[in-house]
């Protein structure tokens, strides 16, 4: 859309509260009486980031030169495209004669900063450590399958969301981002190269701003260095090629299976002769975005979760189906018992974690906790505890120390969720 003159605005919500926004000034400049800022922590950043509410919804804005914020804008709209894990642009306004522009993006929810993570589970070596890192190979790899050079993969560009028992990474920071049809080796060898320098810098610098010792420099980078390996692994998992008999095809089966589990969908398997006799053959996949299990409880269900959620999710709905088909063979085909679990399992123990969790939670989430930290206090007590045990577990924060849900009540318990109260 049009606007000012001297201003190009672009918006894609027509909030009006958002419209009302004084764009003809410098972001700096705007007046705290007449908008509605919310102070919220912010990495290291080159440029001014500034988050605004507009009739109820939340905005991260930053100020940047004109050249390199319509790059960005356009690269997260690619990457919104490719459904990738970013934060979603929602406009660009364009003030030329300051030769500055204002990037808008929505702000993400129950999102974590690295510092805030480390601050509570401390930079030493853990299992939340290892998810952290686990996510930032796989954001990565779903960057360079979809042909995206960062350039500046860091720690101070990420944020981290909890999915079902996994942490999920999102891309914040596109201003050095190129997209191409795909990626040279030589391109992926230089992103992780970056992507090792700037990581064992972001830990190095808060270990020693939380009191570390000079010593644990050498974790820091042994850390940075295994997301790049977890990288490469990752990376010959979806991209090798197997060779098998033609009566082992068993081996297919398993390699889809693989590959499901973790996330990914199949999109096409091709087989070719290995050799002369044709008794050989070869297997190339070709795998989809990571939405394998997320695709099929939408089908069920008609839920949008993460990848990781869903996974927790049909677990659950699986479990609840095969109650059913035990009370009453036949009764629960796949479109009955996803209405029927939504309806009698989800909805209710939705509402009732979410409560338990209490001010700021992610309700989708806080169910994940409970079958979470109910399984857990299941298994030490050798038979079912049931829903209320676990849900005085959340409400206590008593959660068992094994338990990802731990990380999340914990935040809560302190009040200090990225909520609009904060």
């Amino acid at each position: 859309m049009g606007g000012m003159p001297g201003l190009s605005i672009r918006l894609r919500s027509a909030s009006r509260g958002l419209l009302a926004l004084p764009w003809n000034e410098p972001l700096g400049s705007w007046p705290p009486d007449e908008v509605a800022f919310r102070a919220l922590p912010v990495g290291p950043s080159r440029h001014l980031v500034r988050f605004v509410e507009a009739d109820g919804e939340l905005y991260a804005l930053k100020e940047l030169p004109l050249r390199v914020a319509a790059k960005e804008y356009r690269v997260l709209r690619e990457l919104e495209a490719h459904e990738l894990s970013a934060v979603r642009p929602l406009g660009l306004v364009e003030q030329h004669d300051s030769g500055n522009a204002i990037l808008v993006t929505r702000y993400l929810e129950h999102s974590w900063q690295y510092r805030r993570l480390f601050q509570r589970l401390g930079t030493g070596p853990s299992k939340h450590r290892d998810r952290l890192l686990d996510a930032m190979a796989m954001l990565i790899v779903d960057l360079h399958r979809s042909g995206v050079f960062w350039g500046d993969c860091s720690l101070a560009n990420t944020l981290f969301a909890r999915d079902g028992q996994l942490l999920q990474a999102f891309l914040v920071d596109a201003e050095t981002s190129e997209i191409h049809p795909v990626l040279s080796d030589g391109q992926r060898a230089l992103d992780l190269g970056i992507l090792v320098e700037n990581v064992a810098g972001d830990l190095a610098d808060l270990s020693l701003r939380l009191g570390g010792a000079p010593d644990g420099l050498e974790d820091d980078l042994a850390a940075a260095e295994s997301v790049a390996a977890r990288y490469e692994q990752l990376w010959e998992e979806l991209s090798r090629e197997e060779t098998f008999g033609v009566d082992e095809r068993f081996r297919v089966e398993k390699r889809v299976r693989r590959l499901n589990d973790l996330g990914f969908a199949i999109d096409e398997l091709a087989f070719e002769p290995a050799a002369a006799d044709r008794r050989t053959l070869r297997l190339k996949v070709a795998v989809a975005n990571r939405r394998f299990h997320a695709t099929e409880l939408r089908k069920l269900t008609g839920l949008e979760v993460g990848e990781g959620q869903a996974t927790v999710l049909l677990n659950d709905l699986r479990a609840f189906q095969g109650r059913l088909e035990d009370e009453k063979p036949g009764s629960a085909p796949d479109e009955v018992a996803g209405y029927r679990w939504l309806a009698e399992v989800f909805r209710p123990g939705v509402a009732k974690a979410a409560a338990a969790v209490g001010p700021g939670a992610d309700p989708v989430q806080s169910y994940c906790d409970l079958l979470e930290v109910r399984w857990l206090l299941s298994e030490k007590a050798g038979q079912d505890v049931g829903d209320e045990v676990a849900l005085a577990a959340l409400a206590s924060r008593e959660t068992p120390s094994e338990s990802v849900a731990k990380m999340a009540v914990a935040e809560s318990a302190t009040g200090s969720f990225p909520t609009l109260d904060n």
